[in-house]
């Protein structure tokens, strides 16, 4: 490539919501906490090995009969999330990264198996509740 010579016109996008092509056999269901497999398919959070947290899903794709990238679902990036906590918490944890445990639940470290980090606990609700910023999980996964 060479240096440019004129102006150019760019493509943007906010990044504030995305859409990524669904996983092959998903359903993901709105407000779910959604990631990426290795191959960069869309798909519920949870608990395992090798997928990187992506946002929340804003809608219901149902993929279950169709093959990789059949649908695709919109994931917000940006914001801040109320969610429920698998261990109990307190305001001390304000603070900390949070983990998937599964498409609507997170644990604080040393709770999950893989530790993929899906945000910062910024408000203390109760015991179970918090609301978290999920994008410095999802910057670092970019």
């Amino acid at each position: 490539m060479t240096a440019l010579t004129e102006d150019k016109q760019i493509e943007l996008q906010d990044g504030v919501e995305k859409a990524f092509p669904v996983a092959a056999s998903q359903k993901i269901f709105g407000g779910a906490l959604a990631c990426v497999n290795a191959a960069g398919y869309a798909l519920e959070g949870s608990d395992t090995a090798a997928l990187i947290f992506q946002g929340i899903a804003m809608n219901q794709k149902d993929n279950s009969s169709g093959a990789n990238g059949d649908l695709d679902v919109v994931i917000r990036r940006k914001g801040l999330v109320k969610v429920i906590l698998d261990t109990a918490i307190t305001q001390a944890n304000v603070g900390d990264k949070v983990y998937l445990v599964d498409d609507q639940t997170v644990d604080v470290v040393g709770e999950t198996t893989n530790d993929i980090l899906c945000g910062v606990i910024v408000g203390y609700i109760d015991s179970t509740h918090a609301w978290i910023d999920i994008e410095p999980a999802v910057n670092q996964a970019s």
